[in-house]
């Protein structure tokens, strides 16, 4: 049951010449004139499992997720300025403060994808991702597992258990790179071909200029060189990966990592971003799952099975073992990493399962996999279109959730700052009303004690009307249902100005 170990490959358990036809050792073998047909078959079968969880992307509230916006904001100020920003101007409470746009590559890449499509570009960066994510799932476990069927089956429980997350955010690139980096270790771990490495340090110069979250897949090297060397004390299973080529990957991993505008700053962003606990406190994405969802369930039914499945085999292996604690760790920690216990748990269980397959699902038939993406890629556009995702549905789909008229007005009028605002619409008002706000969705750049004091202000509590920012404010604009917002209705130093079912407008009376 071991990932790939020296001693049995998928291969070796069902072997396929490299031509894509089904090897004599099979129980059943497809007679020569019928092997175009199936191939064919197998080609679109594929292509519909890899469009599957694009097209469930287009089902969600995307454009609802109120970091999208600030994300674009920057890429458009990268674009203006031609530099990386390292001093906040978005924000009046924090004007001038060291800021690190650790994300500024994907920045750019959504800013780019807005001015060629508007919004109907940003699904499509989520529906691209998750086609890319998709696919590499598919090779991972195609590795471990012959069978069609089981590999489709596992391709999809793991990437629909992440499906909370089907937004366009910059872990989509986390979650892609961390896939190509496990596929990359345990191949070399089972053929010693250790060429295969040189990719990491590439891997990891782009994860650094991307999401914060490439210390993820520092963890996984290191657990990979944790085996490396317990093997060498006898400990765990062999495997081909050598310490030289691991020790020299590891290096230019790092080394890579370095290549980004902070330098060697960007494990100080990591380290700040880590420590704030109040801040996983507060944010949705950031909490444990409370288990009153199927997915939620789901997450752990994977982590049992699969941790089931390493016991089953009653031998060590270290790096199977490590990596499923540490993506229980993760996973069970904040709800926008259950990806990594989603994955890699059905990587495991894929391994466990032993089947004669009718139907081998590695290799494709020559450029099959070429073949299978262009004709997902095709699926996922023809399903945009049967689900009318254009500009007026995406720029209404906003409107329900963000406070686009109330936005529209404020421009009009021409009211002075400063403005106070909620936490979820700061991200929006950066990007809409191009004025400072008050906090936005950068959470740990404003620290626990401006966030605690801007949830008990909008919450109502009763130091609300002794809010510093409150009493600074020219404009106050939040959500309807707010207690603040029903509080300054009588309150003698606001006026309304306007409201509407989604937001309500104050300005101070001067």
């Amino acid at each position: 049951m071991s990932l790939l170990s020296v001693d049995e490959t998928v291969e070796e358990r069902c072997p396929v010449p490299e031509n894509g036809a089904p090897s004599p050792d099979l129980e059943t073998t497809t007679p020569p004139k019928h092997l175009w047909a199936e191939q064919a078959a197998q080609v679109v079968a594929v292509a519909v499992l890899l469009a599957a969880p694009a097209l469930l992307s287009f089902r969600g509230k995307s454009l609802s997720d109120p970091d999208t916006w600030w994300h674009l904001r920057t890429g458009e100020w990268i674009l203006q300025h031609h530099a990386v920003p390292h001093a906040d101007t978005f924000s009046w409470t924090n004007a001038g403060k060291p800021w690190v746009a650790y994300s500024w590559l994907y920045e750019l890449l959504v800013i780019k994808l807005f001015h060629w499509f508007g919004l109907p570009g940003i699904l499509g960066y989520t529906a691209a991702m998750l086609l890319c994510i998709t696919a590499a799932v598919r090779r991972l476990i195609g590795r471990f597992q012959p069978d069609f069927l089981m590999v489709a089956l596992f391709t999809l429980v793991g990437c629909f258990s992440f499906a909370r997350i089907f937004t366009p955010r910059p872990w989509l690139f986390s979650i892609l790179f961390f896939v190509l980096e496990l596929d990359i270790l345990l191949r070399v771990r089972a053929t010693g071909r250790a060429r295969k490495l040189a990719w990491l340090p590439v891997l990891f110069a782009l994860w650094a200029n991307i999401h914060i979250q490439f210390i993820d897949g520092l963890i996984v090297l290191g657990i990979a060189a944790a085996e490396v060397v317990a093997t060498r004390f006898g400990w765990g299973e062999r495997t081909l990966l050598q310490p030289r080529a691991l020790g020299l990957a590891i290096l230019g991993s790092f080394l890579g990592t370095l290549a980004n505008p902070s330098g060697l700053g960007i494990y100080r962003v990591a380290y700040d971003l880590a420590s704030q606990a109040g801040v996983m406190n507060k944010i949705d994405e950031l909490q444990a799952m409370h288990f009153r969802t199927t997915m939620d369930f789901l997450i752990l039914f994977i982590a049992l099975g699969a941790a089931a499945a390493l016991a089953y085999g009653r031998r060590l292996r270290i790096f199977e073992t490590g990596m499923l604690v540490f993506a229980v760790l993760i996973s069970f920690r904040s709800v926008r990493d259950v990806w990594a216990v989603g994955i890699f748990g059905c990587v495991i269980l894929a391994s466990a399962i032993r089947t004669k397959p009718r139907h081998p699902s590695a290799p494709l038939p020559r450029f099959g996999a070429a073949a299978a993406m262009a004709i997902a890629a095709l699926i996922v556009v023809l399903g945009a279109r049967v689900m009318r995702i254009s500009a007026p549905s995406s720029e209404s789909e906003v409107a329900s959730t963000m406070p686009v008229k109330a936005v529209e007005y404020i421009r009009a009028q021409g009211y002075p700052g400063p403005l106070y605002n909620t936490f979820d619409w700061g991200g929006y008002l950066i990007w809409a009303l191009r004025m400072p706000v008050s906090v936005d969705g950068r959470a740990a750049f404003y620290g626990d004690p401006a966030l605690d004091r801007s949830v008990a202000t909008w919450s109502g509590q009763p130091n609300w009307a002794s809010d510093p920012q409150l009493k600074a404010a020219g404009i106050v604009i939040g959500p309807i249902n707010m207690p603040l917002v029903q509080f300054l209705r009588t309150d003698p130093h606001f006026q309304l100005a306007y409201e509407d079912k989604v937001a309500a407008v104050f300005v101070a009376r001067r």
